[in-house]
């Protein structure tokens, strides 16, 4: 015990650097899984072995459908986007844009089927003939409006919108977790030193005591290992709070989950379920046929109004095929000049929609399991290949220590 003791006294400074580097080996494992859940975007290295591509990015397709379905299943349904948008005031938002998209639809139609009729006509026939489609295009897009909300669930697919955006940008889908979980992670790093610390204390007596080479590196490995372990538990568990050793402890995630729902909300509503991105959904996106057949029944029936005794002249003057065509080619027109036309609601759509207070709420009210599967996924997701990393992270630097602790005390 004295050699010991006197051992002790001699090279204090240098034993007392084993529980210092143990907290550097806790925090340095704990942010390089941080790291290599989020980064890099893309694989980098020599691909399929030898390189690396952040966990989430990864597999972001999975990432972005495991995130969708909490939000899509639980929080918010299509329908309940759509329903609070009112057909009238949106077309009345759209007014002036909507009169120049009439007018730009009615020259090219004009000049490309009866351009030699269409030059030749007065400009303030021209000009009359403009203003009648104007003032009937309200009604029409009111028309199509309230009919897309009728059938909002065949003409607007919130989950695909949702994954699509995420997997396209997968910055965006880091972010998610990133933002949501924190202060989750700055947990992760300082427990990681803090309980590395207290490791290296333990492993510090027993280098002092035992001399053994084989400790150090053990020691690393453990401190890796369990650090990342012990910081994953303490963040999800226990769901509710309970008492150990007189302290009352609950998993830091659910512990926040105030904090945690309105980021996660403000985040999605500011960035994924926003009106421009509605409107492209249904415009442009997988089930824009739909909207675009609706479109066509509905330029349709306005030329049958309009035509009504004399539409068989207009049939014969264009031919019935080309008729057939101008129907096609005005419904194609307005699906592509619509989203620009529709742009000017998003200020009203978004208050309309209220998307982040709708999220803050029914978040709130998810059972803890549910509210858990917001961030879990991310470390779910090779979960056992990130701790380890840290272990054996911590075991090539124990073996480091053991070199370098046997170089400065012979």
């Amino acid at each position: 015990m004295g050699a010991i003791l006197q051992d002790f006294e001699q090279y204090w400074m240098i034993y007392l650097s084993i529980p210092i580097v143990a907290a550097l080996i806790g925090y340095v494992t704990k942010v390089l899984a941080i790291k290599m859940m989020f980064f890099p975007l893309e694989f980098k290295g020599f691909k399929p072995y030898f390189g690396w591509q952040g966990v989430v990015p990864k597999h972001a397709a999975k990432m972005a459908g495991i995130a969708c379905d909490t939000l899509t299943q639980q929080l918010l349904s299509p329908r309940e986007v759509v329903d609070r948008l009112d057909a009238e005031r949106l077309v009345a938002e759209v007014d002036r844009p909507l009169r120049q998209t009439i007018e730009e639809i009615v020259e090219e139609v004009a000049t490309t089927y009866q351009p030699g009729l269409w030059e030749a006509t007065p400009a303030s026939v021209r000009r009359a003939m403009v203003s009648r489609v104007q003032a009937d295009a309200p009604r029409m897009l009111s028309e199509i409006l309230d009919e897309i909300k009728s059938d909002v669930d065949n003409v607007f697919d919130l989950k695909t919108m949702v994954v699509t955006s995420l997997v396209r940008d997968k910055e965006l889908l880091n972010r998610i977790f990133l933002e949501a979980g924190d202060k989750e992670f700055q947990f992760i790093r300082r427990s990681g030193a803090a309980f590395g610390f207290i490791i290296g204390l333990v492993q510090m007596v027993a280098w002092v005591v035992f001399k053994e080479p084989i400790l150090m590196p053990l020691f690393g490995l453990f401190t890796g290992w369990f650090t990342d372990w012990l910081a994953l538990k303490m963040i999800f568990r226990p769901l509710e709070p309970r008492r150990y050793f007189g302290f009352e402890w609950q998993g830091l995630f659910l512990k926040r989950r105030k904090e945690v729902a309105a980021a996660y909300a403000d985040l999605i509503s500011k960035e994924i379920v926003t009106p421009r991105n509605v409107i492209e959904a249904v415009l442009r996106g997988p089930l824009s046929d739909k909207v675009l057949a609706l479109v066509t029944r509905k330029v349709d029936e306005e030329l049958n109004r309009r035509t009504s005794i004399a539409k068989p002249l207009v049939v014969f003057a264009v031919g019935g095929r080309r008729y057939q065509d101008l129907k096609q080619r005005i419904a194609e027109m307005l699906m592509t000049k619509l989203p620009d036309t529709m742009s000017y609601v998003e200020n009203y759509a978004a208050d309309a929609m209220d998307i982040r207070n709708t999220l803050t709420t029914r978040m709130q009210e998810l059972e803890p399991e549910e509210f858990e599967e917001l961030l879990r996924p991310a470390f779910r997701q090779e979960e056992w290949l990130l701790i380890a990393t840290g272990a054996l992270l911590g075991f090539a630097v124990g073996e480091v220590q053991v070199i370098a602790l046997e170089l400065l005390t012979t």
